[in-house]
């Protein structure tokens, strides 16, 4: 099993008074958030861009989004939403998380049939098959490995075999779909 990213996804809620915006080529590409612990940067999700010039620094937000972990320690931030005070708190239901897998027939000759069946047994059984859809996909350009996986957090695996399968699950769709207290 080969894994080819280096990043951990958890979900963040932070709370502070804005202090700016970050522009790249005249365009809004994060904020600047005053928190308890001090100042951060926060990249924003480009469906928040266009409503951002309604906002005034000094403004109390709550920014909702992903914290991404990198192995050299490197924390970025992504906001998925962001609250002023006189919004009401709103519960999101999770964006539908993907799971592909190649169905090219080497795939499938390496065990890619049964790796579809595992995913699907051990998404329903953690009770996450609402969440987590499995696709098949084309050619993911890495046959003789195969069968080739995607998570949806964009991470990698060949030559898995089926009994990894409730392991990946739990490392990539349980704890990522489940907030962060």
């Amino acid at each position: 099993m080969s894994k080819l990213n280096k990043k951990q996804v958890t979900n963040f809620a932070i709370d502070g008074s804005l202090i700016a915006f970050v522009f790249k080529d005249t365009q809004i590409k994060g904020l600047r958030l005053q928190t308890h612990g001090g100042e951060c940067y926060i990249k924003l999700a480009k469906h928040l861009r266009a409503n951002c010039d309604l906002l005034l620094p000094g403004i109390q937000l709550q920014v909702i989004g992903e914290k991404q972990l990198y192995l050299t320690g490197e924390v970025k931030l992504k906001a998925l939403q962001l609250l002023t005070e006189t919004q009401e708190i709103k519960i999101v239901s999770p964006p539908v998380s993907t799971i592909l897998v190649c169905q090219k027939s080497d795939c499938l000759k390496r065990g890619g049939k049964e790796i579809c069946q595992v995913i699907a047994a051990t998404l329903s059984d953690r009770a996450l098959s609402e969440q987590v859809k499995i696709k098949g996909t084309g050619c993911m350009k890495n046959c003789k490995a195969g069968p080739n996986l995607v998570m949806p957090d964009k991470t990698r695996y060949s030559r898995i075999k089926a009994s990894q399968i409730p392991g990946l699950i739990d490392k990539h769709c349980a704890s990522s779909l489940q907030p962060t207290p």
